[in-house]
């Protein structure tokens, strides 16, 4: 070069290229790296995607390689999930009866009106076994009070309920039912039903069902006479998760005692109708409270029985 010449600005702009190809090649600092490495570890891909996206603004030359990290993470978070989920199918099916059961129990207070205006004592379980294709309920209450050592309310419920998953959303169920309410005029009274379902919403906030199916009915009432009646069912059941603590339910079918189920069967003498709406409150992971309001209704009482009664309940619930 010409002593006294300047250079040209296009050999000027051949050391800038220079510079900036090897700062784009530059490696990942490794503080920055041990922090990648540490979010990684975690397995929190929330933090993982914060601690990349802060990296990435600080080091704008090691963007690609720190979008490769990334993507990495979550091939291997999606790998580890579809393990977990094979080995936890697999456990399942090859499970005992006894086996994969949880459920909740509650003890709390109810008042009624309609065939009996009183406060009295409420008690419940509900177990719940998730399977594959197949799921089991079994539900169970007592209501019970006692006024100067005389029964003034006793009623029992209890139920089984399967469900067979034929599709996403198509589902076939099976429901056994035991109802023992002398206040309302019956001993006893069974119900057995079975038919289809369809799961119109089903999200972690939301879920709705709707199922109908032909069922048959068995009363016993007071006087030792019985009635056997072919009847139908159709019902629904909603569950909206309000937040990470609060849930509430209105939901119709065979079960209503347990808060969040109800009932409408239907034959040619007489219509039973049972609603029920249910709040649930989260106290802890396990302890729950529970307020409850449950309308029942039959067309065609028992002689000297009222056709509607009303039960409200505030109970604690714990799960297991």
């Amino acid at each position: 070069m010409t002593p006294g010449k300047s250079l040209s600005p296009r050999y000027l702009a051949i050391p800038c290229a220079l510079m900036a190809s090897s700062a784009a090649l530059a490696e990942l600092p490794e503080p920055v790296r041990a922090m990648v490495d540490a979010a990684i570890a975690t397995g929190d891909a929330q933090k993982v995607a914060t601690v990349i996206e802060l990296a990435s603004q600080t080091n704008p030359g090691n963007a690609a390689e720190l979008s490769a990290l990334h993507e990495g993470f979550k091939e291997e978070q999606a790998r580890i999930a579809a393990a977990q989920a094979k080995d936890k199918e697999l456990a399942i099916r090859q499970s005992g009866i006894f086996d994969h059961w949880s459920g909740s129990g509650e003890i709390g207070a109810f008042y009624s009106s309609g065939n009996t205006s009183e406060t009295g004592v409420t008690l419940g379980v509900k177990l719940k076994r998730q399977g594959i294709d197949w799921s089991h309920d079994l539900r169970g209450r007592v209501d019970y009070k006692e006024t100067n050592g005389i029964k003034t309310r006793e009623q029992f419920l209890f139920a089984y309920e399967p469900r067979y998953q034929i599709g996403k959303s198509l589902f076939a169920y099976g429901l056994a039912q035991y109802e023992r309410d002398r206040f309302q005029g019956f001993l006893g009274r069974y119900a057995v039903s079975g038919g289809l379902g369809y799961k119109l919403v089903d999200n972690e906030r939301v879920n709705l069902a709707v199922k109908a199916g032909p069922a048959f009915r068995v009363t016993k009432f007071l006087d030792g006479t019985s009635e056997n009646r072919l009847a139908g069912l159709a019902g629904y059941d909603f569950d909206w998760k309000i937040s990470d603590r609060v849930k509430f339910n209105q939901d119709t079918n065979m079960v209503a005692e347990t808060a969040s189920q109800g009932a409408i069967i239907f034959d040619a003498s007489n219509t039973s109708v049972v609603l029920a709406n249910g709040l649930e409150a989260k106290i802890s992971d396990r302890l729950s409270t529970r307020l409850s309001f449950t309308l029942e209704y039959d067309s065609n009482p028992p002689e000297g029985a009222m056709d509607m009664d009303t039960l409200s309940r505030f109970t604690l619930l714990y799960g297991f």
